[in-house]
């Protein structure tokens, strides 16, 4: 059984147990989380799709810790104008474990 939910403006495919590196969400660490965005459901026998969600499902999981990703670099150029900027960047993002898929 799989569904598809949208969080963090992305879309992700999610089965019980998967472990995902998402957008950060405002939830404590060991908390349980709902995604009630549930586009698809597929539970082996077809595939429900929702319009544009599928109604009464949700997928539950579990907040297990926030961090930031790698640093990217940003680096603006123009030749010849004695023009550079230098800018980092580490996105922030939330650990999460799927649990029940309800459909």
């Amino acid at each position: 059984m799989y569904a598809i939910i949208e969080t963090g403006g992305k879309q992700y495919k999610v089965s019980e147990g998967d472990v995902l590196y998402i957008e950060k969400l405002n939830a404590t660490e060991g908390d349980s989380f709902t995604f009630d965005k549930v586009l698809a459901v597929s539970n082996g026998e077809g595939l429900t799709t929702g319009t544009p969600v599928v109604a009464g499902a949700s997928v539950a999981a579990t907040v297990e810790k926030h961090g930031k990703g790698e640093k990217i670099v940003v680096y603006k150029y123009k030749a010849k104008k004695n023009y550079r900027r230098k800018q980092g960047h580490r996105q922030p993002y939330t650990k999460v474990t799927i649990g029940k898929i309800q459909a």
